[in-house]
């Protein structure tokens, strides 16, 4: 294969705008894959993708296209998730590429994600080729989407082609595109090897297995290899490129996409992002594009049983190979014992991978409610970031506290643009400005605190708009914020899993719904349980589980009253000295709690 004749691309698009789909039709229309291989959504390989319809791993596969030109062309395709909270996977994905097709619904048009994953191409310096798919829906208003693309990108129209994954029309134009707009990869043989970590995945027999694509130089199996970032030396046991499986190859050189098998067991050694060169008479330079991820979100994971604290540990190590964005150390919590703080880059992700560790690996688990990071400037002019409130300063001596903001974005039917508005300053969002796409969709651009869309932003905004509108988001800066800590004591004694950091002006009814939510679910005990709400030592909320009482009095039948009055007075002793030294457990179900109570 002439080496002038390799397409590297990638599939970028809102969620449901039917990537995995198109992806399906291009596999098919260059034979890739044989008819029993074929299934729809070839490329989600797992379940849960299936299940939920989205893409969240982004997944390489080689296929070989014979043009109309009568030439043999080798593309690398990378299929990439579309949701904001998987946003590093598609940036990797693209630094792996010279060209994107950008799909877009025929019926839903531009989408807040479009706009997010169009900038980040053209940032990458791609060509952007604009699809519109779906062109068969009887719901399709193709011109306006037409209009949308070219105030997205400028395009003509001319330039945007028209598709429709499911029946496979326009495929094989949409094939001859990619030959004639798509760049050729620079070639570049005469250098020290320099290849880009784009992914990875972890072999059970094999070790860590690095996703690469080769930027200069070659590499062949038995090559001594360096990672640059880490400095750590190894063999290429073995390389070579990618169908619906790992296909073995002897070597691989510039411009190629394909697998890197070293043997290496610490996966701390292979990390996304990173290059790859010779161990000898290597290159001094890494290539661009590396930067650790800074998680949005944290919560408390745990384990149920907690002789299931190594498996985890285990499982985190393993699904951080496979998630290069997850973050994570150890923690423990009186109330829930040891464990891990882990950090997200969404709730979507949070959820995504709380679900992968209990499927994969079979482990139970209890995730304490997400928090963000805040700054605290002290009254010694210090500043100090936390995750979680146990690491608050006493009140005493915190000056005043910044909570991260978010720069958003609303793309709606301009029907909706009310409610929305209302939504948005109800969750201390500021205005900033409106762009008309067209007589029908809005984008409406504002500024919110992270910790107001964590919980339950999207689902009402889903509701306000009937499902039409989407969002994206990134975050900006911190700001100053009338914050306090909420604390929850059970029996005098504090919960520290329980604990929040809120909005002043929120807090205390947030304080009396949790407190209510508790009480139903913790059991009654021999005597009076006490849940309090507490902003440092004043109480702002109060439920009282009553205590169980039995009758003491039922073998008195008669008799002077001081018989049963002495029997009362000894059952009061009693449970006056059990709530001295009594301990409440609280059950699983209240640490949910917090994530239930707007339901």
């Amino acid at each position: 294969m002439k080496q002038e004749n390799i397409r590297n691309f990638c599939i970028i698009a809102h969620i449901d705008h039917g990537k995995s789909t198109l992806a399906d039709r291009l596999l098919e229309a260059t034979h890739t894959l044989k008819d029993k291989q074929m299934k729809e959504q070839v490329l989600d390989s797992m379940d849960l993708e299936r299940e939920r319809g989205i893409t969240i791993k982004s997944h390489p596969i080689q296929m070989h296209y014979k043009a109309k030109n009568g030439e043999d062309y080798l593309f690398n395709l990378i299929d990439t998730p579309g949701h904001v909270d998987f946003n590093y996977e598609v940036s990797r994905s693209l630094a792996a590429c010279e060209g994107a097709l950008l799909l877009v619904d025929a019926a839903q048009g531009v989408e807040a994600q479009t706009v997010s994953n169009t900038m980040l191409a053209i940032e990458s310096d791609l060509e952007v080729i604009p699809v519109i798919n779906k062109v068969d829906l009887q719901a399709a208003n193709i011109p306006s989407v037409i209009a949308q693309i070219g105030d997205l990108m400028g395009a003509n129209d001319d330039e945007i082609l028209r598709t429709s994954a499911r029946t496979g029309f326009g495929i094989e134009e949409t094939l001859e595109a990619i030959v004639a707009r798509v760049p050729q990869p620079k070639i570049i043989n005469d250098k020290p090897l320099r290849a880009l970590i784009f992914d990875s995945a972890y072999d059970v027999f094999r070790g860590a297995v690095a996703y690469i694509r080769i930027i200069e130089g070659e590499i062949k199996t038995g090559d001594a290899i360096k990672f640059m970032r880490t400095g750590s030396n190894h063999e290429a046991q073995e390389v070579g490129h990618f169908l619906l499986g790992r296909i073995k190859d002897k070597s691989l050189h510039s411009g190629d996409v394909g697998y890197l098998i070293a043997g290496i067991k610490d996966i701390a050694e292979v990390k996304v992002g990173d290059t790859v060169t010779l161990a000898k008479h290597g290159a001094t330079e890494a290539l661009d594009g590396f930067r650790e991820v800074k998680p949005m979100v944290y919560s408390g994971v745990y384990p149920i049983i907690s002789e299931d604290y190594e498996n985890l540990r285990y499982a985190l190590e393993k699904l951080t190979l496979n998630d290069s964005s997850l973050k994570w150390e150890p923690e423990s919590s009186a109330a829930l014992g040891f464990g891990f703080r882990v950090g997200y880059l969404g709730l979507l992700h949070m959820e995504i991978v709380q679900e992968r560790l209990e499927r994969e690996f079979n482990v139970d688990l209890i995730t304490t409610q997400p928090n963000v990071e805040i700054q605290v400037h002290t009254r010694n002019h210090e500043v100090k970031i936390v995750d979680r409130p146990s690491e608050l300063p006493p009140t005493g001596e915190i000056d005043y506290l910044e909570e991260p903001y978010v720069d958003a974005e609303i793309i709606t039917p301009v029907e909706y643009i009310g409610g929305l508005m209302k939504l948005i300053m109800d969750k201390r969002g500021t205005y900033k400005n409106t762009h008309y796409m067209d007589e029908t969709r809005v984008q409406i651009h504002f500024e919110i605190p992270l910790s107001e869309i964590i919980f339950d932003f999207y689902d009402i905004l889903k509701s306000i708009s009937r499902g039409y509108a989407s969002f994206d988001y990134e975050q900006t800066s911190f700001k100053r914020g009338k914050l306090v800590k909420l604390d929850i004591l059970i029996s005098s004694e504090r919960v520290d899993a329980l604990s929040q950091i809120m909005h002043e002006d929120k807090v205390y009814e947030h304080a009396r719904k949790l407190c209510e939510k508790l009480k139903e679910l913790i059991p009654r005990q021999q005597f009076d349980v006490a849940i309090q709400g507490t902003i440092g030592h004043k109480i702002i909320a109060r439920e009282t589980v009553k205590a169980l009482r039995k009758n003491v009095t039922a073998k008195c039948y008669g008799g002077d009253i001081s018989r049963k009055r002495k029997l009362l007075e000894k059952q009061k002793a009693g449970k006056k000295r059990m709530k001295q030294v009594g301990r409440v457990e609280v059950p699983q179900e209240a640490f949910l709690a917090v994530l239930k109570l707007n339901e």
